[in-house]
């Protein structure tokens, strides 16, 4: 019976990994044909427009990564950072799905992207609605992201630049303290911490993980805007490291409990 349970689990967990992967792509389909219209709206609403539609389809896909039984979500310290002021929000970095879950909790967001997913017909005619910002020029990068800042909006920015392939944390780009300092906003740390390393650099797409996988992002420091941007990035990696280093394991049994208590969302 063991193995007849092992193996149906088996079978669903292919089921759901691969049915979840074409759910996000009909998703991403459906509002890049969208985004598409909706460029004929003025800039402000067009762009409004773009990063709410970006949370909203977002948001769907990750109820289904829930409904499904494959994630055990904790993004609740998300819900915090909604109608702040002006901030940039620095996460770690360990998997492809990431950006796309804190995407959907905050109405508001310029997401830093590699310029050939603006290209990419699934995520491309939303990103230029949203008015999503190109990392591949860093001082075109900087001015955008400043200029988001200043209008009011939220930027969220990888300080790895990628995926983490070196623990607990790669090596940071200066870029998140340069923008700090002249746009003069605070960088606030997210951590993010899973008990998979689905979707981490190296991993591919199709391989199936063991599900289900517990996902939580936390808030770490906020950091003032910085004056020496060399002693803002030592003291950023010493963040991450502390909070990082050592402690991962006991908060991946914290998040699982909460999860099995029912409070994930």
């Amino acid at each position: 019976m063991s193995y007849v349970v092992r193996t149906l689990r088996s079978v669903y967990d292919y089921v759901a990994l691969y049915g979840l992967l074409i759910v996000l792509g009909l998703i991403c389909l459906t509002w890049s044909l969208l985004a598409v219209l909706l460029h004929a709206l003025p800039r402000r609403r067009r762009v409004a427009a773009g990063r709410f539609g970006i949370m909203a389809g977002f948001r769907l896909y990750s109820r289904f990564l829930s409904l499904s039984g494959a994630y055990r979500l904790d993004l609740r310290a998300l819900d915090t950072l909604r109608d702040g002021p002006p901030v940039i929000l620095a996460p770690n970095h360990p998997s492809l799905i990431d950006a796309l879950l804190i995407l959907t909790r905050h109405p508001n967001l310029a997401c830093v992207m590699k310029g050939a997913l603006l290209h990419n017909i699934f995520l491309g005619p939303g990103a230029h609605l949203a008015r999503y910002i190109r990392s591949d020029t860093p001082r075109q990068m900087i001015k955008e992201a400043v200029a988001d800042l200043r209008e009011g909006g939220t930027v969220l920015l990888f300080p790895e630049g990628t995926r983490t392939t070196r623990a607990p944390i790669n090596p940071l780009t200066a870029s998140v303290g340069v923008i700090a300092k002249h746009a003069q906003v605070p960088v606030q740390t997210l951590i993010i911490e899973t008990d998979s390393p689905y979707l981490s650099k190296g991993w591919p797409l199709f391989r199936r993980p063991h599900l289900p996988i517990t996902y939580r992002v936390r808030l770490g420091k906020r950091f003032d805007p910085p004056t020496d941007v060399a002693a803002f990035m030592v003291a950023l990696e010493q963040e991450y490291t502390l909070q990082l280093s050592g402690a991962q394991p006991s908060k991946r049994v914290e998040a699982r409990a909460t999860a099995r208590a029912g409070g994930v969302r």
